[in-house]
């Protein structure tokens, strides 16, 4: 008895947490700063954590009635209906639903590249096939309906990411459009929004009232902070209403999750200055690292080191954790998560002196 085939199946990287590699040193956790992961630096709401504590005697019974309202405010907020909202376990989740909903054996998707792997796996899962189209280094990885449809060929799934990991580069609601507009009419055009609260883009949402073959896919991993709680969705058109209870899994969301989540959603003014902070870490990041950086519309930056492996193990050796880009196929860059204040500078000066070196 064994598996089937996996052998063209990529395993995903995930960037290296602090844990992980003291262990790998034999040193102490707190000698570490994690910065390789794109994760909150300021953590999640306080109201997030409190509905953790309040709801951890419950969880012997499923998520029936939370699951709903988390449902409802994210529908209210996006002024979408209910059932246009697919909770998944992630936005990882999120993306195997839509999968689910559309792909047939033997269908393609259309991925970036570089790009997140999991659009690549989640499709082979479902025994679909994958195709890519490249964002060039030499145009700052520019996202436009052209570069996109050069490398078109009737897909099922096109995954277009804005902003995009790991380069921060994004594509305007406009573009989209064009991108949608210009596609089969039995292409859906997948938009990851994992980093959407960190610009000023408008989001895909603004599509859906018109359209039926654009999907939104968000996440709580990143300006919410709660990555660890594996919690995101989908917001897909109007006519879809009835597919998601034909492939979601039964209770998908975990109570704690979920009311974590609503919590979240209640406190705006912990997103604005996880957003805020983004912002100004970006700026500094670019402005004071002595090595080319390229402009980021999320909560990171990718910088041009010339040895991705070589300078993020000289960063690992003083405490400082970034993203070796080799796995996105980006040998010379790093990702540098933005911290703090202070965790930003100390992770800036400490590259710098790699640099020099």
């Amino acid at each position: 008895m064994h598996t089937r085939d996996l052998s063209d199946h990529p395993r995903y990287e995930a960037g290296g947490g602090i844990e992980e590699v003291a262990r790998e040193l034999g040193r102490d956790p707190e000698e570490f700063l994690a910065l390789a992961s794109n994760e909150n630096p300021l953590g999640p709401s306080l109201a997030a954590v409190e509905a953790i504590r309040d709801g951890a005697e419950g969880v012997h019974a499923y998520p029936k009635a939370i699951h709903t309202d988390l449902t409802r405010a994210i529908a209210d907020g996006w002024q979408v209906d209910n059932e246009q909202v697919w909770l998944a376990n992630g936005g990882d989740g999120a993306l195997d639903y839509l999968a689910r909903a559309t792909i047939d054996p033997g269908d393609t998707v259309l991925v970036p590249d570089p790009g997140f792997a999991y659009y690549g796996m989640s499709a082979r899962f479902h025994h679909g096939e994958v195709a890519t189209y490249e964002l060039s280094k030499d145009e700052d990885f520019a996202q436009t309906p052209e570069t996109v449809l050069s490398s078109y060929d009737g897909e099922r799934i096109v995954h277009v990411t804005t902003p995009h990991n790991p380069t921060g580069s994004e594509m305007s609601l406009e573009d989209i459009e064009t991108l949608a507009e210009a596609t089969d009419e039995e292409t859906l055009i997948v938009v990851d929004e994992a980093y959407g609260e960190f610009t000023d883009e408008p989001s895909a949402r603004n599509l859906l009232d018109e359209r039926d073959d654009v999907a939104v896919v968000r996440t709580f991993s990143k300006a919410y902070g709660l990555a660890g709680l594996r919690l995101g969705y989908a917001l897909v058109p109007e006519e879809w209403a009835d597919a998601y209870g034909t492939v979601t899994t039964p209770f998908s969301v975990g109570a704690l999750a979920c009311r974590a989540g609503l919590a979240a959603l209640g406190d705006q003014d912990h997103v604005d200055r996880a957003v805020e902070a983004a912002r100004q870490g970006r700026e500094y990041i670019h402005e004071n690292v002595r090595a080319p950086t390229y402009e980021s519309g999320g909560n990171f930056v990718l910088i041009e080191v010339g040895d991705g492996t070589a300078v993020a193990e000289a960063l690992k050796r003083r405490g400082i954790l970034v993203r070796d880009t080799t796995s996105f196929g980006l040998p010379s860059c790093i990702r540098m998560t933005v911290g703090s204040e202070s965790e930003t500078q100390l992770a800036v000066r400490e590259l710098n002196e790699v640099l020099a070196k």
